[in-house]
């Protein structure tokens, strides 16, 4: 579903690239995890998926088709098929729970009707259908991320795209919101790419997972094969400590 094929990223002419040589493939209807401390790279990798940045070498590909290679019509397509969702949940304070679900529905230009029946359901699937109409400052923060998680299906993505989703989360708001992303991945069949900086995250919903340092994947594999029998020395970081 998603390849990166040597991709080099650099900010500064002169510095340390974001990312060098990062290679990785991603299987259609998979959860896979990218991890690392701060500063490793994950965050320019995701926003090279949706092409919210371009790679300074490499190719990134969807299904086979080169991102950058996309003309301004092709990438818009390409942005309607990747949802996203944030740390910070990236919510319009000033608009209810439905209003921020439709908004991306109404900047596709989908007619009233038609999205308050899409709305309805999405809110439906997440557990928000009570809480239509209240504002952002009125829920909780594991409510705030699953109204983010309705907004990013709604133009009906079959990527989503998840950048640190559950860091501002206490710990029962992000075993509920991790089991509902478990929920949408097996329902939906959605592809699933999590960066996270938590072993726990990738544990509890990850098949597969990548370790990013300085740049660079580490190490690869399913998550029962890296946990067991971590190789590189920023993976045993990550896993010093995690309980049993």
């Amino acid at each position: 579903m998603i390849d990166l094929i040597d991709i080099a990223k650099r900010f500064d002419g002169n510095g340390a690239p974001a990312l060098d040589g990062v290679s990785l493939s991603v299987a259609r209807g998979e959860v896979f995890g990218v991890i690392g401390p701060s500063g490793a790279g994950k965050s320019t990798l995701i926003r090279l998926i949706n092409a919210l940045e371009r790679p300074t070498s490499g190719r990134v590909e969807i299904e086979g088709v080169d991102v950058m290679g996309l003309a301004p019509g092709g990438l818009r397509t390409l942005r309607r098929r990747i949802g996203m969702i944030f740390q910070n949940f990236g919510l319009l304070s000033s608009r209810t729970v439905a209003q921020n679900v439709a908004f991306p529905l109404k900047l596709a230009g989908i007619g009233a009707a038609d999205r308050q029946a899409r709305v309805a359901t999405l809110l439906d699937r997440v557990g928000l259908t009570d809480h239509a109409a209240k504002y952002p400052a009125q829920l909780s923060g594991g409510q705030k991320q699953r109204v983010g998680i309705a907004r990013a299906l709604a133009t009906g993505p079959d990527i989503l795209l998840c950048d640190e989703a559950t860091s501002a989360l206490d710990p029962e708001a992000t075993r509920s919101v991790l089991a509902l992303l478990r929920q949408l991945n097996q329902e939906l069949g959605l592809t699933i790419v999590l960066i996270t900086h938590e072993m726990d995250v990738v544990r509890a919903v990850c098949d597969r997972v990548a370790v990013l340092d300085r740049g660079q994947v580490v190490e690869t594999g399913t998550v029962d094969a890296v946990f067991a029998d971590a190789r590189h020395p920023a993976t045993r970081r990550m896993l010093a400590g995690l309980d049993a």
